[in-house]
């Protein structure tokens, strides 16, 4: 039996054209933007988003972000830094911390990181410290000797999900550094998963503990 569909489903996938009527028709409120309502809206947005300025945009998602934060080692500039902010936007992370080299492929995020906050660590140590200060346990996550399978483990409601590279994985820093060391259960015979993938997927683990889910819509309430 197939499960019933969303009740509000995305609609305008791919964008939206000006808002009908003449200006004096258009909403009066703060939160939409002129020039898109008179344009249309071709943001990456989802439907309750539209023709809203970014900065209301930002605004509205920061009065729901989760608790949790991701973290990324950049030492060889990861092409996969970008998906990884998508994601982390998708899921509505509190915060993408990037450690190391301060540039990144923003090409993969979609835009997206206007709507995330996004900051930069010079070193695993920088990070942290950071996360001490906040008492937000760090939580690497890589398939080495010692992890726990994440699909079995209670992860902090607060906490810092950290990755490392695409190929080499985390430095030897970051795991002597991490609070606790989880891997996401595989079944095949790759050694590895891509890392925004592996970041994806560890990023809903916590949703499935932690998030309230929206009752058929898209989007915080």
């Amino acid at each position: 039996m197939r499960p019933e569909p969303s009740p509000t489903p995305e609609q305008s996938t791919h964008g939206v054209g000006p808002w009908p009527g003449t200006p004096d028709a258009w909403p009066h409120d703060e939160r939409y933007d002129p020039d898109l309502l008179a344009h249309g809206d071709t943001r990456n947005v989802i439907d309750r988003y539209r023709y809203w300025r970014m900065e209301a945009i930002v605004a509205e998602l920061d009065a729901h972000r989760h608790p949790f934060h991701v973290a990324i080692e950049n030492w060889q500039h990861d092409m996969n830094i970008g998906s990884i902010v998508r994601s982390a936007n998708a899921f509505l992370t509190h915060t993408v911390h990037i450690v190391g080299r301060r540039r990144w492929n923003k090409r993969g995020a979609m835009v997206t990181d206007r709507y995330q906050h996004v900051v930069h660590h010079d070193t695993i140590a920088d990070l942290v410290a950071w996360a001490r200060g906040e008492s937000i346990p760090v939580i690497a996550v890589d398939n080495v000797p010692g992890s726990v399978l994440i699909e079995t483990f209670d992860l902090p409601e607060r906490c810092v999900l950290l990755f490392g590279q695409e190929g080499p994985g985390l430095s030897p820093e970051a795991i002597e550094a991490a609070d606790a060391i989880v891997e996401i259960a595989q079944f095949g015979s790759t050694r590895s998963i891509n890392a925004s993938a592996a970041a994806a997927i560890a990023m809903h683990a916590w949703v499935v503990q932690h998030a309230a889910l929206p009752a058929g819509g898209v989007g915080p309430a």
